[in-house]
């Protein structure tokens, strides 16, 4: 698509997903629990909406942000990592942004880590100065070496990046790193982070001005709703009026409780959304202070 073209009016959404890989499986479980649902193509490359008009596209990971800048897709389900790399290589080579992160996602966590050998000191980045880095994120990392002030070589690779320096193409790494098993395994230790990463929904800019719109808003309403309920429980309870100061005061992640009045009674019905692990020893906290019929139930939906 040419700078100039304006993609064809739609009705509706196109979301890219990974056809494979650590991302696949929960991006589709966390779009299947928004309430959509597809039927998938003999190609197995396109999934039709069945449930919502919103479809999917099984792509590489690394083709959404052009399919994104194209137009080809409405939203696209990535890791940072590859999200900000693109953003990077279109700023150093003077292009204008065309993608945003809309939502970070809270899986496929992992980091961009600088690995050095295991023998090596290390006295901060201008250790790098003058020394060949393999990577295959140069756009991020050599932002980031400009931040730092260093002159450095950077190596491209497309993979298997932390045996490049037993193999004489570099001196260190920049890779991903989620457990850090790989660069050990490598004679490696990771000294400087240089970005965190994990999945996230990437859209447009701009926001729709056809149907996809109401789609985009719906669709994320209930992104939102799923998100937060992630680690959350209902809590119900009783207590005296006098001891429900103290008992929210235990409650931190505890959204603003619905309070009821019991029989006419100074007794006080509460139940509250809590966002954090509820855990016996927390329940036996709130007994001791005066909580009574403890009682801790699952959510399902939540739309705000």
């Amino acid at each position: 698509m040419s700078p100039t073209a304006v993609p064809a009016a739609r009705d509706r959404l196109r979301i890219a997903i990974q056809k494979s890989g650590r991302l696949s499986d929960p991006a589709r479980a966390l779009l299947a629990s928004c309430g959509l649902s597809w039927r998938e193509s003999r190609d197995k490359l396109f999934c039709y909406g069945e449930t919502l008009p919103v479809d999917l596209l099984l792509v590489r990971d690394d083709d959404i942000p052009g399919l994104l800048a194209d137009g080809v897709c409405d939203y696209g389900i990535v890791g940072r990592n590859v999200l900000d790399e693109q953003a990077a290589l279109r700023a150093a080579e003077g292009k204008p942004q065309v993608s945003k992160e809309v939502r970070a996602l809270g899986f496929g966590g992992c980091r961009l880590d600088v690995a050095i050998p295991e023998a090596w000191d290390w006295e901060g980045p201008q250790h790098l100065q003058g020394l060949r880095i393999a990577t295959s994120y140069p756009g991020l990392l050599g932002r980031w070496l400009a931040e730092q002030g260093v002159e450095a070589s950077v190596v491209v690779l497309s993979g298997s990046v932390e045996i490049a320096p037993r193999l004489g193409q570099a001196d260190v790494v920049c890779d991903l790193v989620s457990s850090g098993a790989t660069l050990t395994a490598n004679q490696l230790r990771p000294v400087a982070t240089i970005m965190r990463s994990e999945a996230v929904l990437a859209g447009p800019l701009q926001p729709f001005a056809d149907i996809r719109g109401e789609l985009a808003q719906m669709l994320l309403r209930r992104l939102d709703g799923v998100l937060r309920l992630r680690d959350s429980r209902l809590l119900m309870f009783q207590a005296q009026r006098s001891q429900v100061p103290a008992l929210l005061e235990m409650l931190p992640d505890a959204e603003q409780p619905t309070v009821l009045q019991v029989d006419g009674a100074d007794t006080l019905a509460l139940q509250a959304l809590c966002h954090g692990a509820m855990t016996w020893q927390r329940l036996e906290d709130l007994k001791r202070a005066g909580a009574r019929g403890l009682m801790v139930l699952p959510v399902e939906r939540m739309l705000a």
